[in-house]
């Protein structure tokens, strides 16, 4: 993705936005740190990240989940039990 100072994109502010239209995407920065992205409108959105709890409703926990291998993890720590 091409990345122009603001005085470049002043400058060629007719072409840039062309070239946004057609799909190419540009970044405008200020002393060369960036600050805002032009996209076309049309442009597709980008994916979403995915939230914690996006599976809710689709696994099931085992009620022992807490005491899954208790007895070998007490072993491995000399517990007798």
């Amino acid at each position: 993705m091409q990345t122009v100072n603001i005085h470049e994109a002043k400058t060629h502010l007719s072409r840039l936005v062309d070239q946004a239209v057609a799909g190419e995407p540009f970044i405008i920065a200020k002393a060369g740190r960036p600050l805002v992205k032009v996209i076309a409108l049309d442009a597709p959105e980008p994916a979403r990240q995915m939230r914690t709890g996006f599976l809710a409703g689709q696994m099931a926990v085992p009620e022992d989940f807490d005491r899954m291998g208790e007895q070998e993890i007490a072993a491995l720590f000399g517990d007798p039990s």
